[in-house]
């Protein structure tokens, strides 16, 4: 007798509740209630606003100290001219150097990041230099020539001198790729100064 009342009560309440689902429809107009919504709507602040969260009234927070970026890859090599010298002792590029898919991007990457101050041909006359900066030495020099490859990434990562560093904006095999293009700049140089140069009379006659 008690299970048929129990199954009657649940019947009925099924119907009810049924019926009310069929009365109160959905205002999709409307948003329904939100319980919390500090949890998930919470107030966004712009990176160089004033924010009084913090004890130093800063959106823009320093990293935590010691804490590195995710997928960060340590060189194991600092800015000094000490580390520098090693780097172009233990240092070697990943990449061939007659591979001319990866000097094609470096090209590229050497084109958006590096021509702007060392020029297009890598001579030194990139137009900051043209605008009252110090103009950086020709990377076709003897002395740019005889740098090692890993001294010459060291310099793009920790910059030199007046050249800041470009570890942030660039990623480390890209470096490498710039690097490849640079010694290509380098060796088609070697290549024009050797090839002999004919009288205009003689180059005429061929």
């Amino acid at each position: 007798m008690n299970g048929r009342r129990l199954n009657l009560s649940l019947m009925i309440a099924l119907v009810l509740l049924c019926g009310l689902t069929l009365v109160v429809r959905q205002n999709l107009e409307r948003p329904n209630f939100e319980f919390f919504p500090d949890m998930y709507r919470s107030v966004a602040s712009k990176s160089f606003a004033a924010n009084p969260v913090f004890a130093d009234a800063r959106t823009l927070q320093q990293p935590v100290a010691g804490t590195i970026p995710r997928q960060h890859r340590s060189l194991g090599y600092g800015p000094s001219e000490e580390d520098a010298i090693r780097a172009g002792e233990e240092l070697a590029n990943p990449f061939a150097s007659d591979n001319r898919r990866e000097t094609r991007r470096g090209a590229e990457l050497y084109q958006s990041f590096c021509s702007h101050c060392h020029g297009g041909g890598g001579n030194g006359d990139g137009a900051v230099g043209l605008h009252g900066f110090p103009a950086p030495p020709s990377l076709l020099a003897t002395a740019a020539k005889d740098l090692p490859d890993g001294k010459i990434f060291h310099i793009i990562t920790f910059g030199q001198k007046n050249m800041p560093p470009h570890a942030i904006q660039i990623k480390p095999e890209d470096r490498w790729r710039i690097v490849l293009h640079v010694r290509s700049q380098q060796q088609q140089s070697e290549e024009e100064m050797l090839s002999p140069t004919l009288p205009l009379e003689e180059a005429m006659e061929q």
